[in-house]
């Protein structure tokens, strides 16, 4: 579990293939590994990843299939500036909100506009995920904890102030940039617990019911 609030920006310094799958190595910058030993968790740009050796500049992890088709990893290569934060610990200041380092889908960058000494971004999001965007409610973008401040459809819009721009990624996105992107994990379980016995069921089945109920079956 993350709080979303980066701790130090770092690059990847090598892109492995192995198999089906990729071994990432990244330069964690800054970031003090002093208390990281192997199967800790890092999030590296709002994906969870587990350490799998200490490099003494960084450390080494595996990307399995499920997280490239899910992430903006597919496209990452040596030279990708990263935000990282470690798992949060039970005596952590809780500065952002639940995070839990699974993506739901990548965005997309679509408007960035200065406003005084901010900058405000637009992110276009997959159509299923936009019941779970709220104004004023929260959302991790590639692993920031930020603030929704306007909604339209399927678009969100973000107001990042100078030291977010400066302590994490965010100074360099621009229309076009794809973005991990985590929903407010609280509104995904309670959309789950709404479903009650129902939970159950095949997805499928319940789709059918709520359309019967609803009439659209005649």
């Amino acid at each position: 579990m993350f709080t979303g609030i980066i701790e130090a920006v770092g690059k990847i310094s090598a892109m492995t293939p192995k198999g089906a799958d990729v071994s990432v190595t990244v330069d964690s910058g800054s970031l003090d590994l002093s208390d990281v030993k192997l199967g800790d968790s890092i999030a590296t740009n709002g994906v969870c990843l587990t350490v799998v050796k200490l490099t003494g500049k960084g450390y080494v992890a595996d990307l399995s299939l499920e997280t490239l088709n899910r992430t903006a990893f597919v496209n990452y290569k040596a030279g990708q500036v990263v935000n990282l934060e470690k798992a949060m610990l039970a005596t952590t200041r809780f500065g952002g909100h639940m995070v839990s380092g699974h993506v739901d889908a990548v965005a997309e960058v679509i408007e960035r506009q200065h406003i005084g000494r901010a900058i405000e971004f637009w992110i276009k999001v997959p159509p299923q995920l936009a019941k779970y965007i709220s104004e004023k409610g929260s959302v991790a973008v590639d692993g920031i904890s930020l603030t929704v401040n306007a909604v339209r459809g399927d678009e969100f819009k973000l107001t990042i102030v100078p030291h977010t721009a400066a302590e994490t990624t965010m100074a360099d996105f621009h229309a076009g940039r794809k973005i991990n992107l985590e929903v407010d994990v609280i509104a995904r379980y309670l959309e789950r617990l709404m479903l009650g016995d129902k939970a159950a069921e095949k997805q499928s089945q319940v789709t059918m019911d709520l359309l019967a109920r609803t009439g659209f079956l005649g």
